[in-house]
Order: structure tokens, then C-alpha cells, then sequence
């Protein structure tokens, strides 16, 4: 019988985490590794502004370090609603934002608002984390197998035949781990099922709700551009939840403010919530992060220059991959289009090196990171089949001066193979 709760029993930790765990050991050891599994900055290559640290630092010696109010301080969310009127031209009063810790929290409060024991969740693998929320609220999962014809984002057609009886949607454009978006044309046929469905559902019976992570929405290259459920179809307003953040925008992971927008009685339950578990951002960057969200040049500057670091670590590898691919390796890679990652393709199962034939995907990725020293995240650790060639690169801790060096390094190592 067991010691512990069913849930603790049958969790499952973050499998990036523990890949991570592994790659640092090798590191301690000495071996050089080319880490880009991690959703995270080097603070070395990606500093936060400069004027939010200042504004952290000031209000520390301030001493702002009592409790905040547990939906976040007033002043920060109305930096909030002025961030997201500029950047997404769409209004949100004060009681329809709350504040907490990063992302986290906020995701899990919403799951605890909306979903009941056995209620049907619609989610697309690889995705991040949707499945272990899931299983912690006791969900009933809904998985649609996304591809990389569609950028690896669920279409309204996959979500159509699954729609009936469920409850929560999530999506998340950009989306970790794929670094794509969702086409426009698309989100709105997905609002248009959500709108549809809700229109169907009797007065008194429980509605279904969008959860839509942007948390990367700041960070698209190119032509590339992101849109939002509300922005496209205001009706969506009633019905979709918000997860956003500094963390990813500004390089702050660390920093820990992060906010949820939606309907007002949604997010006043999850205030509720909130004030129970006190995943509450720290009261002394709720002033800092408020006071910067207002300085609009100092933000467009450090974008200009964050994004275009970026981006230009994201083409190098995609070229270099692109290169190997023309001669003749069975690798592939997406065009980049957002956030911090690049999708990668390593298709090399019933391939030997002369020593070890690499029979499954597991052998594929222990092979790389033997042989090339290089450490990146299968889609599986998202969800996706265990045998799924792609994988997630992230270039947050990359340095641009060692990518020739990694690329060769690969090179050489699936020279050896035939």
C-alpha cells in the first residue's frame, strides 16, 4: 500500500530537469557540452535591463519587503494593462489581472478554477507541461498529435471531433517547445469553435475556456507575427485566460513576476487560490517591474537589441543544420520564427557507428551528446511519441562565437555513421 498520496505516488518530474541534471554532472566532470536544453538565459550573455535591476536594487533599500496584495500591486497592474493596450491595443481593468510568481502558479491556479475531476482538457504534443497539469488536477486528457506541416500547432480540424464536453483548451503561441506560432487564420477558426460550443452549452452548464500562454509573445523575428484570441474575436474576452510574464521578455526567469488576464470572476478565484498557496511575486520586484513597464524607450531598446541577439544565434544553428542536411545527413531543422528555440531533426535510428547501432530515439540523443557534446531536448520530454525525431534547441545560455565549433563537432560525429 502506499505511504503517500495517489498523486505524489504517480507524479512524474519535469523531464527537462532531470536531463539537465545529467548534463551538469558531465560538466562538473570536465567534459565541455554544448547545453541548449534549458528554457532559460545565461545572465552572462542575456542580462536583465539594466534599469529594472537598478529598480530592484532601489527598492529593496526601500525596503519593500512586506507581503504584497495577493492580486499583485495596484500600480503594477496598471503598468499591465498599459503594456498590453500598447502591444496588443486590447483593455483589461484591474480586477481582471493577477500577479504571481512567473507562470507557474498561474497556470496551475487556472487548472484548479476550471477543471474538475475527469473534465476533458484539449492540448497538442509537444507542448509544455500541459500533461503533468493535467494529471494534477485530475483531468482527462485530450492529446492532439501535432506536425510540422502546421508548425507543429493544433488546427481547428484537430480540435473539432474533441470540442463537445470539454472544458479547458491550451494553447501557447510562441510556443515552447517548437519555437512557432499559430497562423492567424487558424487561431480564429479555433475562437470561432470555442464561441460555437459556448452558444450550444445550456445557461447553467460549465462553459469551455481558452488558456492561451503568450508568454514569448514579444520575441518574434521576420515577418513572423503574434496574435491573441481577443484581438481577433473580442467576444473571446468572456471565455480566455492569459498567461504572461516578464520571464521570457526581459530574460528575468529568475525575477518572478508573471500575470494572468481573463474574465473577473475567474481571476478573482484564482486570487483566492493564489492567497492560499502564496506563489505571490516578491513585493520588491512587483515595485521595479512596475515602475519599468512605464519607462516604453528604455523597453523598446533592450527588445531591439534582446531580439536581435536572438535571432541571429537562432539562424546561425538553423544555416549550419541546413548545411548538413544538404550534404546528404538525415538532420532538418524549422525556419526560425520566435521565442528562444529552434525545432531540430535528428533522424538517425538503424544508423551505426561501427561500435553501437542506434535502435531507438533514446540512442540517437545519448549518441549526440556522447559523440558531438551536444544536449538538446526531445520532443518525447513534451509529450510527444518516444520515437519522434525532432527536438527542442534553445539558445539562451549560446554562445555565438561556439556555434561553428558545435556544428563541426556534429558534423563530425554523424560522419561516422552509416
Amino acid at each position: 500500500m502506499s505511504q503517500l498520496s495517489q498523486l505524489a505516488e504517480t507524479l512524474i518530474g519535469s523531464e527537462i530537469v532531470r536531463l539537465g541534471n545529467e548534463i551538469s554532472a558531465r560538466i562538473r566532470k570536465g567534459e565541455k557540452i554544448y547545453n541548449y536544453t534549458i528554457g532559460d538565459f545565461d545572465p552572462s550573455i542575456f542580462p536583465i535591463p539594466k534599469e529594472l535591476e537598478d529598480l530592484i536594487v532601489n527598492a529593496y533599500r526601500n525596503h519593500y519587503t512586506n507581503y504584497p496584495p495577493a492580486d499583485g500591486l495596484p500600480e503594477l497592474r496598471s503598468a499591465v494593462a498599459g503594456i498590453v493596450k500598447d502591444f496588443q491595443g486590447i483593455d483589461y481593468a484591474g480586477n481582471e489581472i493577477l500577479i504571481a510568481s512567473g507562470g507557474r502558479p498561474l497556470i496551475y491556479s487556472l487548472f484548479r478554477t476550471i477543471v474538475n475531476k475527469g473534465d476533458k482538457v484539449i492540448y497538442a504534443v509537444p507542448s509544455w507541461n500541459n500533461n503533468h497539469y493535467v494529471h494534477m488536477n485530475g483531468g482527462a486528457h485530450c492529446l492532439i498529435d501535432a506536425h510540422p506541416e502546421n508548425n507543429f500547432m493544433p488546427t481547428a480540424a484537430d480540435i473539432a471531433p474533441h470540442i463537445q464536453g470539454a472544458s479547458l483548451i491550451c494553447l501557447c503561441t510562441p510556443q515552447n517547445p517548437t519555437g512557432t506560432v499559430l497562423e492567424r487564420n487558424e487561431l480564429e477558426s479555433i475562437c470561432d469553435l470555442i464561441l460555437e460550443e459556448n452558444k450550444q452549452r445550456q445557461h447553467n452548464e460549465k462553459k469551455l475556456y481558452l488558456m492561451f500562454d503568450q508568454m514569448y509573445s514579444t520575441l518574434t523575428y521576420g515577418e513572423t507575427e503574434h496574435y491573441d484570441p481577443v484581438s481577433l474575436r473580442p467576444e473571446m474576452k468572456q471565455y480566455t485566460i492569459f498567461i504572461d510574464g516578464i520571464s521570457k521578455a526581459f530574460a528575468a526567469t529568475g525575477v518572478r513576476v508573471g500575470w494572468a488576464m481573463g474574465p473577473a470572476n475567474v481571476i478573482a478565484k484564482m486570487k483566492a487560490l493564489l492567497s492560499h498557496i502564496g506563489a505571490w511575486a516578491p513585493m520588491a520586484e512587483q515595485k521595479a517591474a512596475s515602475e519599468y513597464l512605464l519607462q516604453k524607450d528604455a523597453v523598446k531598446k533592450y527588445l531591439n537589441h534582446f531580439k536581435a541577439e536572438l535571432e541571429e544565434r537562432l539562424w546561425l544553428i538553423y544555416n549550419g543544420f541546413i548545411d548538413l542536411q544538404e550534404k546528404g545527413y538525415n538532420v532538418d531543422a524549422v525556419t526560425p520564427q520566435a521565442a528562444i528555440y529552434l525545432t531540430i531533426k535528428l533522424n538517425l535510428t538503424s544508423k551505426t557507428d561501427g561500435e553501437r547501432m542506434l535502435t531507438t530515439q533514446a540512442d540517437v540523443t545519448d549518441y549526440i551528446l556522447s559523440e558531438a557534446k551536444l544536449a538538446v531536448v526531445p520532443f518525447y520530454a513534451f509529450g510527444a511519441d518516444a520515437e519522434s525525431p525532432w527536438y527542442r534547441l534553445s539558445v539562451g545560455t549560446c554562445k555565438k562565437e561556439e556555434i561553428s565549433e558545435m556544428l563541426a563537432k556534429l558534423e563530425a560525429a554523424l560522419k561516422k555513421l552509416r
